[in-house]
């Protein structure tokens, strides 16, 4: 008798912890660096979501991001959460002058801006992060931080631009816009953490889609 009440108050009590953590988790930046807690909130999902989860709660260091340095403006102070993310409206943008050296894709692989140019044998919509020397089409982030988006349509158009994050579940967003003939600029600011997943649609051409991983920077 006295072991299976032991069993009953272990139970009691790991229950109470864990509706615990999800009351903080609901509440606060689920990516935020004080949540350096003993308990790994992944135990509790499935196998298959498990592996996200810690993922995303993990804060990254600063080197995480160096490989992306040149796609990105850092945030003037660090900040674990902002209220929403903001995409501008596309501004025309000459590309005269300011052709990349390179491109790289989200697979890795990569090629010169001549040799993608080149490819460029029917008219296709085009989406990209602009860098200070290439393009890309993925790019890991701080939270807070702004790049530029370059969206290539050769009719122009009225489209959309259409936005999905991913944390531990899936949100999806629209925006209508007006495009450029040709190469338009978009600024985006990173305002939470997750896996964003960003393409358009003019003409009913869908572009490629783009992705940004965004994380909270851990403390130096």
């Amino acid at each position: 008798m006295r072991y299976k009440n032991h069993r009953i108050l272990l139970f009691m009590a790991a229950l109470a912890a864990l509706m615990a953590i999800g009351t903080a988790w609901g509440q606060d930046d689920y990516l935020a660096v004080g949540y350096a807690a003993s308990l790994d909130r992944s135990d509790f999902f499935e196998p298959g979501i498990s592996g996200m989860v810690k993922w995303l709660d993990l804060p990254v260091p600063v080197s995480t991001f160096l490989p992306y340095r040149e796609y990105y403006v850092a945030p003037a102070r660090p900040r674990s959460s902002l209220a929403s993310d903001a995409v501008g409206s596309p501004v025309q943008y000459d590309i005269t002058g300011r052709t990349p050296s390179g491109v790289n894709y989200g697979s890795g692989q990569a090629q010169s801006y001549s040799n993608y140019a080149s490819s460029l044998s029917a008219p296709r919509n085009d989406l990209w992060i602009a860098g200070q020397a290439n393009w890309t089409q993925y790019a890991v982030i701080p939270v807070g931080a702004s790049l530029e988006l370059l969206a290539s349509v050769p009719a122009g158009g009225s489209g959309g631009l259409y936005k999905v994050i991913q944390t531990n579940s899936l949100k999806t967003d629209y925006q209508g816009m007006q495009f450029n003939p040709g190469y338009s600029s978009m600024s985006f600011l990173a305002g939470q953490t997750g896996r964003h997943m960003l393409y358009f649609v003019v003409n009913n051409m869908p572009s490629n889609v783009v992705i940004v991983d965004v994380f909270t920077q851990s403390p130096r």
